[in-house]
């Protein structure tokens, strides 16, 4: 008996709370009332009587279904589940998973409507939006974000959250993505991103990876993307594999439409990361308050602004042929003489070599030569380049000479290509080369000859050994300069410019006594100044001769001559 009163005591009271007036209802009642009903009901029709004002109340103010109002209303209770499933629908219906195959319709349409998201990964599952719940809180009809007439920055935001709900999350198939995508674009043609984006005459595979390229820029300051940053972007793994072959190969539409391009690593392109180019960022990124780097400014380049202005001195011969040089290179003089070579049939690229000593000053030659002409220097390691993969090699030159050209045709003064300490590479050639070694250095060799016969630009190499020089190489080298040691008159003139407390006359006593070039000048003078720093006294001139004989030591150069006196 007692336990019959408990009972009848809860309907009583099951009774007293359904009794709510509509004036009060609120949407979170209402679901609360129809996830209490449900439960277990397996959606029998005597449940849907029970219920009756309660799903009526949410499918009016939702504009839903009655059979969607019920589902979403479960979907709300387990919203603290972020991979909601089918089988937690049988479970609280009471039925079994086949049942509730019936209503994926309902689902597909809540989904739609952004009611719910759906994760089809491993296996399908759900989740709702924070927004739905916290307007529910608010007892507001839910109404997801209108993005029309948005500005620039908040439509990569609703990008983002596209891309991810499709890649990491899911949620989105590749037609729902594109879908979603080209309806945010077409409620958003004030935008110039849009409609430049819109013009473009992709095909579909390549205007949607370009797009998830500019995304990734925008929303992650990625410059440097990887196959595997687009992997899951295509529902067709085909379509992912066919994409990334096109880039490796340089065929892509994206590469040869000059919108994307390798990204530069020490002089060479890596065909296994890829970036916007400059040019794309600023045709189609333009708009957005985003740093883009000035026209010319380069990963990969030595800025011609930020080599520090030195003072050279050369012998007389070497003054001359750096001077010819230096008038030949100031942008005017070069567009004029390149456009003049061009109409009489002539090639108007310009290969130089500086031939020397070591520390004669060939390297700050041309970086002196760059600060005085406004170029930029694409400074090549040559033995980076040189891979131990066979074929290798010859790729990662290729791509080096394609990044030049592509630097040459977009700036608007082209840089210059340095080949330091080139000697690598201008040797003689293997003949009847066995060795798959000998073969790819023939390889690279051959390369490098056709593309300085067909060179449309300034390309320098330093070199401290010629006597094994290819005679194919010393032919395309149309100035040739090579740097001597110092006279007596230059040495004088370095010695003051390293260390100025020196008088004259000694200066001159140190010009005469050794034979050193700029390079073991500096070094004298280096040594002068650390021990300066570390005693915190400056060395008297005794000191100074010691810091000579050491660096002669060094260089087994002859001593210095009997007779000097300071």
């Amino acid at each position: 008996m007692r336990r019959l009163g408990i009972a009848k005591q809860h309907f009583a009271e099951e009774g007293k709370r359904k009794e709510i007036s509509l004036e009060k209802l609120t949407l979170l009642n209402a679901i609360e009332e129809i996830v209490e009903l449900s439960a277990g009901s397996k959606l029998e029709d005597d449940f849907f009587c029970k219920a009756k004002r309660y799903i009526a109340f949410v499918a009016e103010r939702l504009a839903l279904t009655p059979t969607q109002a019920v589902l979403l209303s479960v979907f709300v209770d387990k919203s603290n589940d972020s991979s909601i499933q089918m089988d937690d629908f049988s479970s609280h219906f009471g039925c079994r998973l086949v049942r509730m195959i019936r209503y994926m319709a309902d689902i597909d349409e809540l989904e739609k409507r952004k009611f719910v998201y759906c994760s089809r990964g491993k296996r399908i599952t759900y989740r709702v939006p924070l927004e739905l719940v916290i307007a529910l809180k608010q007892d507001k009809c839910y109404v997801p974000k209108d993005n029309r007439n948005i500005s620039c920055g908040e439509l990569f935001l609703v990008l983002e959250m596209l891309f991810q709900q499709r890649r990491d999350d899911e949620e989105l198939t590749y037609d729902q993505l594109l879908e979603e995508i080209r309806s945010l674009f077409s409620v958003n043609r004030h935008l110039s991103f849009v409609r430049k984006i819109q013009n473009l005459p992709l095909e579909e595979e390549d205007w949607i990876l370009f797009v998830y390229f500019c995304h990734l820029f925008v929303n992650n300051d990625d410059n440097r993307i990887g196959a595997h940053d687009f992997d899951g972007l295509y529902e067709n793994r085909f379509i992912f594999k066919r994409q990334t072959k096109l880039l490796v190969n340089g065929d892509s539409e994206l590469l040869t439409s000059k919108l994307v391009e390798y990204v530069n690593e020490d002089g060479f392109a890596n065909r296994d990361a890829y970036k916007l180019t400059e040019e794309a960022k600023r045709d189609f990124l333009g708009e957005l308050d985003i740093e883009i780097k000035p026209k010319g400014e380069e990963k990969g380049l030595l800025q011609h602004e930020n080599l520090a202005k030195k003072t050279l001195y050369y012998n007389e011969r070497e003054r001359g042929q750096v001077e010819r040089l230096a008038a030949l290179l100031q942008p005017e003089s070069f567009k004029e003489i390149r456009e003049r070579l061009r109409r009489h049939g002539m090639r108007n690229g310009f290969a130089c070599l500086f031939y020397g000593l070591p520390g004669t000053g060939k390297t700050e030659t041309v970086y002196q030569l760059a600060k005085r002409t406004g170029r930029n220097i694409m400074q090549v390691n040559v033995t980076e380049v040189k891979s131990m993969w066979v074929g290798e090699s010859e790729k990662n030159i290729k791509a080096l000479f394609d990044r030049y050209r592509a630097l040459v045709n977009q700036l608007e003064v082209a840089p210059i290509l340095l080949f330091n300490e080139a000697d690598a590479i201008i040797g003689k050639r293997q003949e009847g080369a066995e060795r798959a070694v000998d073969k790819m250095e023939n390889s690279i060799q051959n390369i490098i000859l056709q593309e300085m016969e067909n060179l449309d630009g300034i390309l320098i190499a330093t070199t401290n050994l010629t006597q094994n020089m290819d005679k194919a190489f010393e032919r395309r080298f149309l100035y040739k300069i090579e740097f001597g040691r110092p006279n007596t008159d230059a040495k004088q003139a370095i010695w003051q410019s390293m260390i100025p407390s020196l008088k004259p006359e000694e200066a001159r006593e140190l010009a005469l006594a050794y034979e050193f070039s700029g390079g073991q000048i500096e070094n004298v003078a280096r040594k002068l100044m650390v021990d300066t720093i570390l005693t915190g006294v400056e060395a008297d001139v005794q000191e100074l001769k010691q810091y000579c004989d050491e660096e002669v030591i060094t260089t087994t150069e002859k001593r210095r001559k009997i007779g000097f006196s300071i």
